[in-house]
């Protein structure tokens, strides 16, 4: 499990911030927010919230911090996205808006806004292999779906019908769906668990 000293920021720009810095915290890492440059090089791994991707991105260059994340990511930072946050992980957003950009290093394809809007939310059960039993309680709020993987990307979750709603590159991890919403921590320690490796 991580220690105090291991630090991981939560990118506070926009979306629920505050519910990952809940759970890390209670998971025993020294979570922090993370707005400027300067912070992006001080943690040992990132947590990308969801909210909207295409303000995330627009504020992360704002900010300044979008090529630092960048570059921490080709260094082999671990980073762990839940919904905005895949996108913003994702090589490839197959309908974003005119001049969005993402983070990238997952080497996926995803659709943002798959299910519809808000109205359209949902929540499931859903078997994770590598997290073990029981399944995790997913909440799916105007969430993206992964159209396609790169050889190097696994495939955690997938819904009944096979859309893949959760993967894993490397030190590099995403969902579809919010587990820092419905009390799962499980996501979180196996992140936290790349992280450490990572150190």
């Amino acid at each position: 499990m991580a220690g105090s000293t291991t630090r991981v920021g939560v990118l506070a720009l926009q979306g629920d911030v505050r519910e990952h810095l809940r759970v890390l915290s209670e998971l025993g890492a020294e979570a922090m927010p993370v707005r400027r440059p300067a912070e992006v090089e001080a943690v040992d791994g990132l947590v990308i919230p969801g909210g909207e991707s295409s303000v995330i991105d627009k504020l992360s260059r704002t900010f300044g911090v979008a090529g630092s994340i960048r570059r921490r990511i080709a260094d082999g930072l671990p980073v762990y996205g839940t919904c905005a946050g895949l996108i913003m992980l994702a090589d490839r957003v197959l309908d974003g808006i005119e001049g969005q950009q993402s983070f990238g290093g997952l080497d996926v394809s995803v659709r943002r806004n798959a299910f519809g809007n808000q109205t359209r939310s949902f929540e499931t059960d859903l078997d994770v292999p590598v997290l073990g039993a029981p399944p995790v309680h997913a909440a799916f709020i105007r969430a993206p779906v992964v159209v396609d993987l790169g050889e190097q990307t696994e495939a955690l979750a997938s819904l009944e019908d096979g859309t893949v709603v959760a993967v894993q590159q490397g030190s590099l991890l995403g969902t579809s769906f919010h587990p820092e919403v419905t009390g799962e921590s499980r996501f979180h320690r196996h992140f936290l668990g790349l992280v450490a490796a990572a150190r």
